[in-house]
């Protein structure tokens, strides 16, 4: 089996390189006055939450010295800090080839699996090396990377390309509840002449509705489409759930706290129906914070 595994990860070993050498390239500062860790780290920890199980990140000065923790899958390595590992392939063929190289399958001292070291040499202003950006990968998940093959990348895009029409008939139904909930203000004379509670109800609702729907429209298509995840505590395909969630309990807790003053005025004794409103958003609130809970437990292991 592991005999296999490295002939399979020898085949696509190119197809690899090319593809950890485009994370690096896109997303870390290179050839920059001032270069620093600070500059650096937040950018090498952005690309091991946009890689599901990616088995740790650390960066290395010119020595070989590690000058990071290892921040591994589930936990931060603090004792890393100060390892030499100017002996490992992937420091000395980053600093002599001055170019992204990915090393053969090894044991994991964090694992004990076997893994691939991806590492990419980072140059100051003047184009001397400063640091090596180092990116443990387990060998099977790089196996699943290097054959990916082009059905997968139909189907990928395919995927994006419906998002992209759903996202954007919700902005279409978004903009339409917002232009009704904005001509009703004036087709009944809310601003105007008196202060009607049942039309100013109905056209709140109209408008809570359509932020919640260009919110979920718009996160689909940040996230979705063009890939961008902010948070790196929840994992990529549980972000749209938890927007869209918080986007109907604000719209909830907004029609509650309207119906609470509408019923106040009009009719008291249906107060009661607005508090189960209220209930039942603290319920949903407290779904989602255990969702989220166990969203990031799963995501960390």
């Amino acid at each position: 089996m592991v005999a296999s595994d490295i002939q399979q990860f020898s085949e696509g070993r190119t197809k690899a390189r090319a593809y950890f050498c485009y994370l690096f390239s896109k997303n870390i500062p290179n050839r920059l006055p001032s270069l620093s860790i600070e500059m650096i780290m937040p950018r090498l920890l952005k690309i091991k939450a946009d890689l599901e199980n990616c088995e740790g990140v650390y960066l290395l000065d010119t020595r070989g010295v590690q000058v990071t923790p290892t921040f591994a899958a589930n936990k931060q390595i603090d004792e890393d800090a100060g390892r030499i590992r100017a002996d490992r392939a992937y420091y000395y063929r980053a600093v002599r080839e001055e170019r992204c190289t990915i090393t053969d399958p090894y044991p994991s001292l964090i694992t004990q699996e076997l893994t691939v070291t991806a590492s990419q040499p980072i140059f100051d202003e003047k184009g001397e090396i400063k640091y090596v950006a180092c990116l443990d990968m387990p060998l099977d998940e790089v196996i699943k990377i290097s054959h990916q093959n082009k059905s997968d990348k139909f189907f990928t895009q395919l995927f994006k390309f419906s998002y992209a029409m759903f996202a954007f008939a919700l902005i279409a139904v978004a903009l339409l509840l917002f232009a009704h909930g904005i001509k009703s203000f004036f087709e009944n004379d809310i601003i105007f002449s008196h202060l009607v509670i049942d039309d100013m109800f109905k056209a709140t609702i109209l408008l809570t509705l359509s932020l919640a729907i260009f919110d979920l429209a718009k996160t689909l298509i940040e996230e979705e489409i063009l890939g961008r995840h902010k948070e790196a505590n929840i994992s990529g395909p549980h972000k749209t759930m938890v927007k869209f969630l918080g986007s109907i309990i604000i719209a909830l807790s907004i029609e509650a706290l309207m119906l609470v003053f509408k019923f106040a005025i009009t009719d008291p004794a249906k107060l009661m129906s607005a508090t189960y409103i209220i209930g039942g958003v603290a319920v949903l609130i407290l779904s989602l914070a255990v969702y989220i809970k166990f969203t990031k437990v799963k995501s960390d292991i």
